[in-house]
């Protein structure tokens, strides 16, 4: 079985706001993770590279030590901060952008961002280095909790918008708060993506559901050695106990509502 790390970040600064603070990780804690990642032998993949690697059709191979960096909703400080470590420590990385968001949006504007964002022309220029842009819908909404043309539009106005401006393809997603379902899986393969992260704070592996890949949360309360025992696998569910019961948890309530509202006629 083949195990990869998917390491899951948001904003990276030394002054988060309220909203962003508890996903957020100072550049110094990140440039100690990239050099340990780098010292210690991993051989950083985008998320594309590596669901194409795990296509044994195409003669591609996995690395012995493969890991695969992400970043959620496409903050500023990706550029002015994440950038620049991940350039010095020559590791590719997977943004997953929130169009409505983006500073530059314009009459595209949804939802809410919580910070200042990435323009078009940021994500454009990650791209020209080797940074993967890959979707993480328009507005930011719980996606199992839309209507089912509410649903269609946000993946694909994502998708469209993201193509045009980026000018590649975006065959890559993750889902806003790590929340999807077997109805929007389903649509998320008709939009066109071939795979899509959750959360889950589990190691991901060759087994698992390419529409649901797991990834391991890396935040404010990561310690260096939480870090390390996290990417090589050691006590990973221990690691992230309270974050898993939680999750379990908060599903149940979801199932309820998401039940609820289909009884009303909401979606």
């Amino acid at each position: 079985m083949i195990r990869v790390p998917i390491l899951m970040y948001h904003s990276v600064t030394d002054a988060p706001n309220d909203e962003t603070r508890p996903h957020a990780v100072r550049p110094s804690d990140l440039a100690e993770q990239l050099a340990y990642l780098s010292e210690s032998g991993f051989t950083p993949l985008t998320l594309g590279d590596l669901v194409a690697s795990l296509n044994k059709n195409n003669g591609r191979s996995v690395p012995d030590k493969p890991i695969v960096v992400t970043f959620d909703d496409g903050y500023a400080d990706f550029h002015s901060h994440a950038l620049p470590l991940l350039e010095r420590y020559n590791f590719p990385a997977t943004v997953f952008l929130t169009s409505g968001w983006v500073s530059d949006a314009g009459q595209d504007a949804a939802g809410r961002a919580l910070d200042d964002m990435l323009s078009w022309g940021q994500a454009r220029e990650a791209a020209q280095t080797g940074i993967e842009i890959g979707g993480h819908s328009h507005s930011h909404p719980q996606l199992d909790q839309l209507r089912m043309e509410d649903l269609r539009q946000e993946l694909r106005k994502n998708k469209g918008l993201l193509e045009e401006k980026i000018g590649a393809p975006v065959a890559t997603m993750a889902y806003p708060y790590g929340y999807s379902s077997a109805r929007v899986r389903r649509e998320v393969r008709k939009a066109g993506y071939f795979a899509a992260c959750a959360v889950s704070n589990t190691i991901a592996a060759d087994r698992h559901d390419m529409l649901a890949i797991p990834r391991l949360t890396v935040g404010k309360g990561t310690t260096i050695n939480m870090f390390k025992r996290a990417v090589e696998g050691n006590a990973v569910p221990l690691i992230y106990l309270r974050e898993r019961i939680l999750t379990k948890g908060y599903a149940v309530v979801r199932r309820t509502r998401y039940g609820l509202q289909r009884v009303r006629g909401n979606v």
